[in-house]
């Protein structure tokens, strides 16, 4: 279980973040994402429902700032490959100039004058004149070549400098991530343990499990795998195939459907085009709260599926009972 200085550290960032949304106008989030808690419910069970609602939307943060690295990496390999190109344009470049440089020093000395004393005839002259207007013009022209090519390496080598710098603060603010989530769960799962046998079958009610058609095309086989889903544990992080957390089932579910989509509900959130709450159907993704901390996917107009928190299986719920939507989001058509 959370210490005393952890718990005040992740209630007080919480109060922060809450504080925020009231001052930007969004609506609050829902203590958690489904089950809706009944009036009578017990207030072990209540208080079950906001730490773990906490917890997931802890979970999705770690996730995002684990893609932010993943993408800091990748600038920096961008980077370190520019600068390479860079520094053999460069050394190449500099022998090049260093050549010309050496043969427009000697033709110096071959001037004007002394290419019309030597020369045999008029046309001769004209060569010797060509030659070295050559010279002078490929010196330029690898100079210029040069100077742009020191520039590109300069700032090649300032970008992974600074994607360095990007990845080394992304890797301590996932470390801090981790230890919150951590924490967060450490207390959801203690509470979890005082539940009485029938907050745990109130949880663990699987709901619906009936066959249901699905459309043809991407979006009812993306349905169909999450779908199928429906029973298995939801987990902090885990990425199936026989537990899940909310994006996770998504990512998953469109992989099954050939379509690529991100890891994360913030990700996801991005994805496709968006759509009106009248508009939705089968297969949408639908992104809640104003944070983007959780996802699920339209079953019909009404009904969606998704990964809910711990201690809750993979369920059918209504819509609008999930929590505000943020974002509703259609990957095919």
């Amino acid at each position: 279980m959370a210490s005393p200085p952890a718990r005040r550290t992740v209630r007080a960032a919480l109060a922060a973040t809450t504080a925020a949304a009231l001052a930007a106008g969004f609506a609050l989030p829902h203590a958690a994402a489904d089950p809706v808690v009944p009036p009578n419910a017990s207030e072990a069970l209540k208080k079950y429902t906001e730490l773990s609602g906490e917890a997931e939307k802890l979970n999705e943060e770690h996730l995002r700032a684990q893609d932010d690295l993943k993408a800091k990496q990748a600038e920096l390999d961008r980077a370190n490959t520019d600068l390479t190109t860079a520094r053999q344009a460069q050394e190449h470049l500099r022998g090049q100039v260093d050549l010309l440089t050496e043969a427009t020093f000697e033709g110096a000395r071959f001037s004007h004058l002394s290419a019309l004393l030597v020369s045999d005839s008029q046309q001769d002259y004209l060569n010797r004149m060509a030659a070295l207007d050559v010279l002078a013009t490929e010196n330029a022209e690898a100079l210029g070549a040069l100077t742009d090519a020191v520039t590109k390496a300069d700032d090649a080598q300032r970008r992974a400098t600074e994607a360095t710098n990007a990845a080394a603060k992304i890797a301590d603010d996932i470390a801090r991530r981790k230890s919150e989530l951590d924490n967060q769960v450490q207390e959801a799962r203690a509470q979890y343990d005082q539940l009485s046998a029938a907050d745990r079958r109130t949880l663990a009610d699987p709901g619906d499990t009936s066959r249901i058609s699905v459309p043809a095309g991407t979006a009812g086989k993306a349905l169909e795998y999450a779908l199928a889903q429906r029973g298995d544990p939801y987990v902090y992080g885990a990425n199936g195939p026989d537990a899940w957390d909310c994006s996770s089932l998504m990512q998953q579910s469109y992989r099954a459907a050939g379509v690529s989509i991100p890891r994360t509900s913030y990700g996801q959130a991005g994805v496709g085009r968006a759509v009106s709450r009248g508009e939705v159907k089968a297969g949408d993704i639908i992104v809640y709260y104003a944070d983007q901390h959780h996802v699920a996917m339209a079953v019909d107009n009404v009904r969606a599926v998704h990964a809910s928190t711990e201690g809750v299986p993979v369920r059918i719920a209504d819509i609008d009972s999930i929590g505000p939507i943020n974002t509703i989001r259609r990957i095919e058509g």
